[in-house]
Formats: structure tokens, C-alpha cells, sequence
């Protein structure tokens, strides 16, 4: 056999041999999945509570009130008509009449009145009840997982 048959023997017989060895490649495709675990776990605790306490406190405000004097001033004249009331500085003074039946009737002027308005002050002191509230925070360490609770899922 020549070097050129040769060749092509090799090579018949290598096309024969490859497709014979391997009629088909498989790949394997690989697909991974996590599973998640979560747990509960206490970390602490807080308790707060709440004390409301009293005092009694004394409160002295000035209290104001208008209070009237009134000064009768007798004036016994006879006048034609009946005077309007008028306003001299902080009185008023306010004409009091009444008839008379004489031979003729006359307006007599019994008297006046002078009101005027003072401003009191008067303290009272009075007791007031008040509240006060007061919170109190106390936070402790949670123990090793306590009551703790395991949850299973995705999240």
C-alpha cells in the first residue's frame, strides 16, 4: 500500500469511527434552589407604667368686681318740668320726683341720686386639685430564645 491509500484508509476509518463513537452529545443542566428558614427571637422586653399623683396648690388671683355706691342728696324744690338725668365726671346722678296735689299742681325736686362706680379688689383664694402623671421604662434582656417561634417559607 502506497503512502496515499494509506492516508485515505486512516481516514475512512476515522470518519466511520466518529460518527459511529458519537451519535449524540448530552448535557446535563443543572437548576440549584435555596430553601430559607426564618426564627423569632426575642431581644428584649419593655414595661412601662404609669403613677398619677395629686397636690394641692393654693392660687391667689385678684378678682375684680364693679360695686355702686349710691348717695342721696335731698333737694325739696319745686321746678316746671322733670330734669333729665346727667353724667357729672364719674356720677350719674339721676332726679327723683314726685307730685304734689295743691291748689296748683308743681313739680318738686325730692332729691338726687349720685351713683358712681368703684372697682373693688378682693383676693379669694381658692384650693385647685391637680394631676400629674409620671412613666416609668424599665427594659430587660431577653432570655436564650424564650417562646421563641421558627417560621418556615420564602420570604
Amino acid at each position: 500500500m502506497n503512502s496515499s491509500q494509506a492516508r485515505n484508509a486512516y481516514a475512512d476509518d476515522r470518519q466511520q469511527t466518529t460518527e459511529v463513537e458519537n451519535p449524540q452529545v448530552i448535557i446535563p443542566v443543572i437548576q440549584e434552589e435555596v430553601s430559607v428558614d426564618k426564627q423569632v427571637v426575642e431581644t428584649g422586653k419593655v414595661r412601662i407604667s404609669k403613677k398619677i399623683s395629686e397636690r394641692e396648690e393654693l392660687v391667689d388671683e385678684p378678682l375684680l368686681r364693679e360695686e355702686v355706691a349710691v348717695e342721696r342728696v335731698p333737694i325739696n324744690q319745686y321746678v316746671d318740668a322733670a330734669p333729665q338725668a346727667r353724667q357729672e365726671g364719674d356720677t350719674l346722678i339721676i332726679p327723683v320726683m314726685r307730685e304734689e296735689i295743691v291748689v296748683q299742681k308743681r313739680l318738686v325736686l325730692v332729691e338726687e341720686l349720685r351713683v358712681r362706680k368703684q372697682i373693688v379688689e378682693a383676693h379669694e383664694p381658692q384650693s385647685v386639685t391637680l394631676l400629674k402623671e409620671e412613666v416609668e421604662i424599665t427594659r430587660t434582656a431577653a432570655d436564650e430564645n424564650p417562646g421563641g417561634r421558627k417560621l418556615r417559607g420564602k420570604p
